[in-house]
């Protein structure tokens, strides 16, 4: 019934604010289940995840998915992690809209100098902690979220540094108030996203399609490599890539520069003919057979 955006610094708090705020949702008796989506929930290292704008991405992708996956109108999902870019925000706040529930997002504002310390404790104590290098550059490039920003509304903004964080602190009681009170025409300032006619008409995510069109092609390349480092050079009479799939005929050596470019090109294609037909492959088994029937034509006819 709702999407919940922890938005802050790095080591601003925010795990902490994720954390107390599902605690308080489930001692105040609320019926929806209660979830948090997080980085370590899929295993993600945030040095590894922040060390360049590909891995950014693909963390951005990830958490995305996952949410876009789990929106519904019987559970209250928690995003917790840096969420520093507006424009991300939004892409969630559209998620949300999509699915017809509330969103809000808790801020845990603080400066960075109590950031850095922290951080830096966290690394003396062995615990998980950004580098210095990432730490920075992650500071520079934060977007405050703003109330006025549709997609930053209501906000609900937490200071670790003064008043810390706990199941009683005042946004938190805030937040709660707001994600469980009963919607009717008098209360007014309580706000369930309404669907547009083109998230009814088309509830897939794009960007979940990407994300499964990216990973199934991947795993044919990987396939097909794997394949032909066994057959050393020698003649391969069909390449598998799961049960029920078409076999892919290769007569000759591919090279992994061509792969790539084949699934480059692919990828491509897919996105453009989603702009004016049926969307990109949402499942991982569609996306690997439409690519297997690609390089087979393109492979005979090269």
């Amino acid at each position: 019934m709702a999407l919940v955006v922890i938005c802050g610094q790095p080591c601003s708090g925010k795990s902490m604010a994720a954390f107390c705020l599902a605690e308080a949702l489930k001692e105040s008796g609320c019926n929806q289940t209660v979830r948090v989506i997080d980085e370590t929930s899929f295993h993600l290292d945030r040095n590894e995840s922040y060390a360049n704008m590909p891995a950014e991405k693909n963390l951005r992708g990830v958490l995305r998915s996952e949410v876009d996956r789990s929106v519904s109108k019987d559970s209250i999902i928690i995003v917790d992690s840096l969420n520093s870019i507006k424009g991300y925000r939004y892409e969630l706040w559209c998620l949300a809209r999509a699915a017809g529930i509330r969103y809000c997002v808790l801020y845990c504002d603080a400066d960075e100098t109590h950031c850095r310390k922290w951080n830096d404790e966290r690394r003396e104590k062995g615990e998980g902690a950004y580098s210095d290098k990432i730490f920075e550059d992650l500071i520079r490039r934060f977007e405050t979220p703003d109330r006025r920003n549709r997609w930053d509304s209501p906000l609900f903004e937490l200071w670790p540094h003064k008043e810390g964080i706990e199941n009683t602190s005042a946004a938190i009681v805030d937040a709660i108030s707001y994600l469980t009170k009963k919607a009717d025409s008098k209360s007014r300032d309580v706000k369930t996203l309404q669907p547009t006619i083109a998230t009814q008409n088309t509830r897939f995510s794009e960007a979940n399609s990407l994300y499964e069109l990216d990973r199934a092609t991947q795993e044919v390349i990987n396939a097909i490599v794997e394949a032909q480092s066994q057959a050393l050079g020698g003649p391969l009479n069909g390449v598998s890539v799961g049960q029920g799939l078409p076999l892919i005929n290769i007569s000759r050596a591919v090279g992994l520069p061509e792969l790539r470019r084949l699934r480059r090109t692919f990828i491509k294609l897919t996105g453009q003919t989603s702009l004016s037909g049926p969307p990109p492959p949402s499942d991982a088994e569609n996306a690997k057979r439409m690519f297997v029937d690609y390089l087979n034509r393109e492979l005979e006819t090269a």
